[in-house]
Order: structure tokens, then sequence, then C-alpha cells
């Protein structure tokens, strides 16, 4: 008898039905004599709708209350999947997030977790149960409800997965698979049989919604076997591991991208040792990530620096670079939003030089002109304007021999 865990997102509980479905699918690995672990999503846009509710009160709601009212969706989910699985002849039990032991840094929205104490889960098990927990949840140090950003609930699974040390991590979504790029945006991207942690941290850091970043992360330190599959499709997905076996031969695994970027710009930054530290520090004790980064010397005493951020941090970036502004003592800040983040990513990168350069010139041949670069071993990403990210990835999708038609998949 193993030990499986398996994540089902928002769409795959979207409703009663497909609650049930599900069920039908949790039953199976029960039936192959596994111990099952099921985390779950709140149903379908219930997370959207919640925090549209908060917005009809304020425009930046308290964060722990915010926190409360999200965690509401995901218990929704665990109390009917665990009533239709009883109904179905199976002993289940639902767990909240701090039900299940799951403990995070005190930070509301986005914490991180710290510690699983699994004995709640493993009692459970050992009575035969499949354990239902709710995503995207846990209790911080200091007591309070807490979150673990959008996306969370394949941090819990995968977490959930180490510390249990399940044989397998399932992550069921409304996609069979990883692709080469969203398939609902480009019609030729091709399902990959398998892709290296390092390059799926990549894909999902830089905007591929398939799988949360941070659940990338637990799986390659603790070495969780992981597979991304449809929940409504009864095939093979697709297999994130260490070594890649197959299509060796891609130097470009898959494109990535990501709208609603803003380029900040602070000008006449007096130049200095610790000014660049101290501004990213003051951006960081506010949870505020910082993407790709510029900085140019305007002259002796002066320099800009331009960073890129979502859009959606915008404001909250402006108010505390200007709260600080006697202390960083810049001479304005610039704003430009509406632009888009574009990336090529694989691992062949590394030994194969002048892909950053094929990706430039297909960009400038599209007329798509690039504001910002970054680039890694196995990635090189790209800010353009907004307008202008489908035009990218089709065309670069495209030149990097990424579709069905190209290679043997």
């Amino acid at each position: 008898m193993g030990l499986v865990v398996q994540k089902f997102g928002g769409t795959s509980v979207g409703n009663v039905d497909r609650i049930k479905h599900v069920a039908d699918r949790v039953i199976e690995e029960k039936l192959r004599g596994n111990d099952v672990v099921v985390v779950v999503s709140a149903m379908g846009k219930t997370t959207d709708e919640l925090v549209g509710l908060a917005s009809q009160i304020s425009s930046r709601p308290n964060k722990r209350e915010m926190d409360m009212l999200l965690t509401t969706g995901e218990q929704v989910t665990i109390a009917l999947l665990s009533m239709v699985l009883i109904e179905k002849g199976y002993e289940a039990i639902s767990f909240t997030g701090w039900q299940a032991g799951i403990e995070t840094e005190a930070v509301h929205g986005n914490a991180r977790i710290l510690h699983i104490n699994t004995s709640k889960i493993q009692t459970e098990l050992h009575k035969g149960k499949i354990v239902v927990v709710a995503g995207f949840q846990g209790i911080a140090i200091d007591g309070a409800v807490s979150t673990l950003g959008r996306g969370g609930s394949d941090t819990t699974a995968v977490a959930l997965a180490a510390a249990l040390k399940a044989d397998k991590c399932d992550i069921y979504t409304d996609v069979t698979g990883v692709f080469t790029t969203d398939p609902r945006y480009v019609k030729e991207a091709r399902k990959l049989k398998s892709v290296s942690y390092d390059e799926m941290l990549e894909l999902a850091n830089l905007g591929a919604g398939v799988l949360h970043p941070r659940a990338v992360e637990y799986a390659k330190n603790y070495a969780v076997p992981l597979e991304v599959r449809s929940s409504m499709e009864r095939e093979n997905g697709t297999i994130i591991e260490e070594e890649v076996s197959m299509e060796q031969s891609l130097v470009v695994r898959g494109v990535a991208f990501e709208d609603e970027i803003t380029r900040v710009s602070v000008l006449g930054l007096p130049n200095g040792l610790t000014n660049l530290s101290t501004i990213f520090s003051i951006l960081a004790k506010n949870h505020l990530n910082v993407d790709i980064i510029i900085q140019s010397m305007t002259n002796e005493s002066t320099t800009n620096l331009s960073f890129s951020i979502k859009s959606s941090d915008l404001e909250e970036t402006m108010a505390v670079l200007q709260s600080h502004k006697s202390e960083l003592q810049y001479e304005g800040i610039e704003a430009e939003p509406n632009l888009a983040k574009v990336s090529i990513v694989g691992s062949g990168m590394i030994s194969n030089p002048g892909v950053a350069a094929e990706m430039f010139e297909v960009l400038a041949a599209g007329g798509i002109q690039v504001k910002m670069v970054s680039t890694s071993e196995i990635k090189v990403s790209t800010v353009i304007e907004e307008a202008q990210m489908l035009k990218a990835v089709e065309a670069l999708h495209e030149a990097f021999e990424l579709s069905g038609k190209s290679v043997k998949a």
C-alpha cells in the first residue's frame, strides 16, 4: 500500500456534479490499495467573488480580514467532497489548513509554510479514511489564519506530499499537462511528456499558470514525484522530475508569458553603495516582489533605477516609495503600465550560445520593441508592450520549433 496526494483545482470542483466526478477519481486511487490525501481549491470563481465583495467595502481591505474571508472558499469544497465520498460508502474526513497542521510565517496574503504537523492526518489515514484538506491556507505562528497566495493549493499539496513522504503527488487541472505554451492562445502548443524541476520552476515563475512556483520548489527540494494531469481526460500527464529523459534535442522547451506588468522608474537616485540595497530592502519588507531590474547612471552623482512589478502591486509600491522619499532622496518616480513579460525557457540553452540573439532577431522582425531584459542559464525574459504579447509568443513558439508539427511528442 502506498500514499498518494491528489490536488484538484477550482475548475475541477466548479459545481456539485464536478465534485462528484472528483470523488470518483479519488475512489479509483483508493481502490488501487493506496491511502489518499486530497487537496482542493475553492469552487470555480468563488475566490474572485469573495475578493469582489471585499472591494465593495475598501480598495485596500485589511489583509488579516481578507485571509479570514478567502479561506472560507476552500472550506465549502472540502465539506462537500467529504459528504460525497461518505455517501458513496467511503470513510472520509475534511480538515481546514490549520486543522491539518499547516503552520506558516506571520504574513497575510502570501505566507510561506514553515512546518507541517502531520499527526492528525496520519491518525485518520491509519483508520482507513480518505483525508480531504483545504488548500491555500494555514495558521500563522501568531495564531491568525493565513493564506499562501493565489495558486497556493498546489503548494499545499506538494508540501503535504513531502511531509507525509508520499509515493506520488498528482496535480489535477483543466489541462492535460504542461504545454510548450498556453494552448488556449496558441493552437500549435503541444503537451510535453516530461519537464525538469528547474525548467518548470522558471516556467511557473514566468507566468505559466499550470503550477504554482512554490509547489515546484517543494517538489525539487524534497524530490517529490509530481505529475500534472487532467481531471476530466483519462490520459497520462506531464512528469516533473530531476532529469528529463525525453526530447533532449529541444534547446527551448517552452514559451511563458504574463500580462499586466508595469515598469517603475525611480529617477535621480543618489549614487552610493547602499542605495540599491536600501530601496529593495524597503520593498521586500512590504512583501512587494520586484522582477527585472535595470540601473543606469545619469551622471557622477545620480542614477536612474527601473524595475518591473505586477500592475496589481503598483498602488502599494508607489505609496511605499513615496513614504520613504526623504530616506531615498530620489527626484521623481515614473510608472509605465500596459506591459507584458514574454520568456523562453530550456535547459539546453546552457550549452547552446546564441539563443538570446535569435530571440531578439525574431522580435525585431515582428516589429516588437524590447523594453527590459533578464537572463539566467536556462531562460531569457523580455518586457514588451502588452498589445504585442501574443504576437511575440506565437513568433517565438514557431521560431524555436515547438509546435506539434515540428517535433515528435
